[in-house]
């Protein structure tokens, strides 16, 4: 039995939490969704919810890399920059800084969030919700990919950047997540580093990038 804590419980979390319960009839499923009504509405269909605000109750609860076995992020932020952001406050200042233009410029159809982050896909079209990202061609076109986005995200070397890269697997059709080790993993990796960090989290085809820099 898999455990999954899927953070967001919008059109998104509900879709993720409904596809996954239909692959995985015996899934151990939480709901992190911060919308009392949106959590009366998860309970009334039978999920378990959980009424907090999603980084928050990430950067408290998740205290192991070896539970829950996957996380699915389902808000209109990229959650492991914020998780990020919240672990290190104690011990650093984790300051935003704007992605460079010749960074942007090799990025595939990058689009630029409210929060400065940048939204990155290499479909130039809407994907279908149930595809189920085969390992050489797009479902949508038939045609081998450009790209396998996150490894090409992993191989960007501009000025003094370095690039981490967490890895979004499909868990099921249109469902993609990773598990609380990658996050660590990331983690680890940044305290180590004085350079200013692009970290995306990716899969084969869509990503989301942030950038910053730690102040010890």
């Amino acid at each position: 039995m898999d455990n999954f804590w899927i953070i967001g419980g919008g059109k998104f979390g509900l879709r993720a939490a409904k596809t996954l319960i239909k692959k995985h009839p015996l899934t151990n499923l939480t709901i992190v969704e911060k919308e009392k009504a949106v959590c009366r509405q998860l309970e009334r269909l039978g999920f378990e919810a959980v009424c907090r605000d999603g980084i928050q109750y990430l950067e408290r609860n998740l205290s192991s890399a070896s539970y829950p076995d996957w996380i699915v992020p389902a808000i209109p932020l990229h959650v492991a920059f914020e998780w990020m952001r919240a672990k290190m406050s104690a011990t650093s200042t984790v300051e935003s800084v704007r992605i460079p233009n010749d960074i942007v410029g090799k990025l595939p159809n990058p689009a630029q969030g409210e929060t400065g982050q940048f939204f990155i896909s290499i479909a130039d079209f809407k994907c279908p919700p149930n595809c189920s990202e085969p390992d050489d061609i797009c479902t949508h076109t038939g045609k081998p990919r450009p790209m396998i986005l996150h490894e090409y995200l992993k191989s960007i070397r501009v000025k003094n950047f370095e690039s981490i890269v967490i890895r979004s697997q499909q868990l099921a059709p249109g469902v993609g997540g990773y598990p609380p080790a990658a996050l660590f993993d990331a983690l680890d990796q940044i305290r180590e580093m004085q350079s200013p960090v692009l970290l995306s989290t990716a899969c084969s085809c869509h990503g989301v990038m942030n950038a910053f820099k730690s102040i010890h």
